[in-house]
C-alpha cells in the first residue's frame, strides 16, 4: 500500500477541513498516488475519489430525555444538586410564592364572608411577618380560632 499523506494533507487543505475527515477510495489509490499537485487534488474530489466524511456531532438524544424527565421533577435528589437551596430558588422568590398564596387566600375568605374585616387586618399583618409557613398553616390557624368550619 503507497503513502497517501501527503495527498490526504493537501486534500484538507483543499476542500478546508482536517485530515482525518478526508477518505480516499482504495479502488482508487494508484490514480491518487499519482497526485501530486493541488489540481490534481481537485480533479480527483470532482471525480469521487475524494471524499469529505460528514462531521460527527453530539447527539442530543440523552438530554432531551433529561429535560423531559426533570419537567416530572425527577433526577433532581440530592446527588444531582450543584447550588445551595437558596441558589436554586433564592429567599426572595419562595418568599414571594408563599406570600402571594396567603394574601389570595385572606383575600377569597374576606370576600365569602368568612373573616371579618378586623381579623381579616390582624392575620393580614401576621401574614406580612411570616407568621404561616403555607396555606395550610394558615387554614390550621384560623380554623384553631374558629373562623373556619
Amino acid at each position: 500500500m503507497t503513502d497517501l499523506t501527503n495527498q490526504r494533507r493537501m486534500a484538507a487543505n483543499v476542500i478546508g477541513i482536517g485530515a482525518h475527515r478526508i477518505w480516499l477510495n482504495p479502488e482508487e489509490a494508484e490514480d491518487i498516488a499519482g497526485a501530486t499537485t493541488r489540481e490534481d487534488i481537485r480533479g480527483l474530489i470532482e471525480s469521487g475519489a475524494i471524499v469529505a466524511k460528514p462531521k460527527k456531532g453530539v447527539s442530543r438524544a440523552r438530554a432531551r430525555l433529561r429535560d423531559e424527565k426533570r419537567r416530572y421533577g425527577h433526577q433532581s435528589g440530592h446527588g444531582s444538586r450543584k447550588g445551595k437551596k437558596g441558589a436554586r430558588t433564592p429567599r426572595k422568590r419562595s418568599w414571594i410564592i408563599k406570600i402571594r398564596a396567603l394574601r389570595a387566600r385572606l383575600k377569597e375568605l374576606r370576600a365569602d364572608g368568612t373573616l371579618p374585616p378586623n381579623v381579616y387586618c390582624k392575620v393580614y399583618r401576621k401574614a406580612k411577618g411570616g407568621e404561616y409557613k403555607s396555606v395550610a398553616h394558615l387554614n390550621a390557624h384560623l380554623a384553631v380560632q374558629g373562623y373556619l368550619k
